[in-house]
């Protein structure tokens, strides 16, 4: 059983060990230590040419992970103000503090995303940024509960149905992925069109 509280998942992803899946505002997430991005690659049998997004609990624990002309970072930082948290996920020229692993094929982008969730904003916090994905098998859809979630990934440590019960009280998740844009360096690219419609 691979079911655990707040803190034994938290430690699981601390320790870099261990996959960890959680609930967020849109689809439920694995996630591990950024440094330790194969363990997803590997579980998920995901091509490395598909990048993981680096998700935190909040905006300015993410920006040490990209770099751009100060211009460019105050634009992207307003962007994050009208966003954060919620379901936009922003490709940025990525700093040389990401990990290899996370994105091994083009090491020159990095998505970031704060989500809009209480119990993912708890762990976040804890465990600082994690390398994240939706929870299934490379090309399927994903996995929206526990059981389906632990069926799929058995070694994944997952919430206990009481923890998710007292913390997410009130959350609201979309079946909707995350919008994903990427800065060109002058203007914004809709790489996938989810929840949110870029506006900011």
């Amino acid at each position: 059983m691979t079911q655990v509280s707040i803190n034994t998942l938290v430690e699981g992803a601390i320790s870099g060990n261990r996959i960890i899946s959680f609930p967020t505002d849109t689809v439920p997430a694995l996630a591990a230590r950024p440094d330790r991005s194969e363990l997803i690659f590997v579980a998920k049998r995901r091509s490395q040419e598909k990048p993981l997004i680096l998700m935190a609990a909040s905006a300015e624990a993410l920006w040490p992970y990209v770099q751009g002309s100060p211009a460019e970072l105050n634009l992207w930082q307003q962007v994050a103000g009208c966003y954060w948290p919620g379901a936009l996920t922003l490709v940025l020229p990525a700093s040389e503090k990401v990990p290899v692993a996370m994105n091994s094929i083009d090491r020159t982008t990095i998505g970031i995303r704060v989500p809009n969730f209480p119990l993912a904003l708890k762990i976040l916090e804890q465990t600082g940024p994690l390398a994240t994905t939706s929870a299934n098998l490379s090309g399927q859809a994903p996995r929206s509960s526990v059981a389906e979630i632990e069926a799929q990934f058995p070694e994944v440590l997952t919430l206990m149905p009481s923890e998710l019960a007292t913390v997410a009280t009130g959350a609201i998740a979309s079946s909707l992925p995350s919008t994903v844009a990427k800065w060109t360096g002058s203007n914004w690219e809709i790489l996938r069109q989810g929840a949110i419609e870029l506006e900011c």
